[in-house]
């Protein structure tokens, strides 16, 4: 038995914390649906779809929950009833998309607002519904989002899954066959205190050969036909071992989803975007010089000539991207003393969150 029969949530959720979670199930435990809105304004650093699939995945699976997103640039002005109108505009909106998904369009009214602000009071009374305050004082939860984006690293616990996966500061390391990526990327995992994640190509690669050994046991390396769909396979395996790997707010990974693009651009022979289309965009990517780092055949290498176009498909892929990239030279201790600075930098700037929208007083 419910008490409410639809209940509005709505926030910034900038970004979403244990807060408000605790709001959002205390809702949804008395409500046969729910609603919760993210509202976002462009002055803000994280994309509400963002913030929309981590409460999603945070609340997956309880009954009557719908989480919608939208964007609200109106001013903050608690003392004006047109602005106050503007973003019920917006609120209403909302809602009448939560009807019509549910097939109903004439549901779209709330009987309940939980918040745990005082405003509340007043957007319960404009949607003829009820106000239920929850935690006010945050003394059942105490933490708030102004909390998490002044220190997210002492804030990281208050953090659900989803979020900390999707707001994780990801190191990556890329380069050419035998550039020193695998040393690289562990000295910096070990330095910084943060979970590594091996490169899975090469696993995929063993497997791949053992495969082939089924149909003919002379099967070599060399002989291997490698197709899209081999590349694809790669790319989703190394998102899922990075994202399992998640333990805190910094990570560090040798290769990634979107490297695959470029090994999968070196074996096919020619660029494919459907290989990694989603892929992750990391807080740095560091790529390692072929220069003056000697070849090691391992048995399973092949491309000692191709380096030095790997190197400037990488560089060109990265510029491409638009995202934060350093070239990493010289001797191992110059490449890591280089790796580390470039860390710190890319880290503070990963975790500096623009400020939002603030009400008028």
């Amino acid at each position: 038995m419910t008490d409410f029969d639809h209940a509005l949530v709505l926030g910034k959720f900038y970004p979403p914390h244990a807060g408000h979670h605790h709001l959002i199930r205390t809702a949804a435990a008395r409500s046969r649906r729910t609603t919760v809105t993210v509202l976002a304004s462009g002055a803000e650093s994280i994309p509400v779809a963002d913030r929309v699939s981590w409460l999603r995945a945070e609340h997956a699976g309880t009954p009557g929950l719908v989480v919608l997103g939208d964007v609200d640039d109106h001013e903050m002005d608690f003392h004006s009833d047109a602005v106050w109108e503007l973003h019920m505009g917006v609120a209403r909106a909302v809602l009448a998309r939560r009807a019509i998904l549910d097939g109903d369009p004439a549901s779209a009214a709330v009987d309940a607002v939980f918040s745990s602000e005082r405003y509340g009071d007043e957007m319960a009374k404009r949607l003829g519904a009820r106000h239920v305050l929850v935690d006010l004082d945050r003394g059942a939860v105490p933490v708030s989002g102004t909390a998490v984006r002044a220190d997210p690293r002492g804030q990281w616990g208050r953090l659900g899954r989803a979020t900390q996966v999707g707001l994780c500061a990801r190191i990556v390391v890329v380069g050419a066959e035998s550039t020193g990526t695998t040393t690289l990327s562990r000295q910096l995992a070990e330095a910084l205190g943060a979970p590594w994640v091996p490169e899975y190509g090469r696993e995929h690669t063993e497997l791949k050969l053992a495969a082939a050994r089924a149909f003919d046991p002379g099967a070599g390396i060399d002989g291997l036909v490698w197709t899209v769909g081999d590349f694809q396979d790669v790319a989703r395996r190394q998102q899922e071992l990075a994202d399992a790997a998640v333990d805190g707010p910094i990570l560090v990974c040798d290769n990634d989803s979107w490297a695959a693009t470029v090994w999968g651009h070196r074996y096919l022979g020619a660029p494919r975007t459907d290989i990694a289309p989603d892929a992750h965009r990391p807080a740095l990517y560091l790529l390692t010089d072929h220069v003056g780092v000697p070849f090691e055949q391992d048995g399973w290498r092949d491309g000692e000539h191709l380096r030095p176009w790997m190197t400037d498909l990488f560089r060109v892929g990265l510029a491409g991207r638009g995202v934060p990239w350093r070239l990493v030279t010289g001797s191992p201790e110059q490449r890591l003393r280089q790796a580390l600075a470039a860390c710190e930098e890319a880290v503070a700037a990963h975790f500096r969150f623009a400020d939002p929208l603030t009400p008028v007083t």
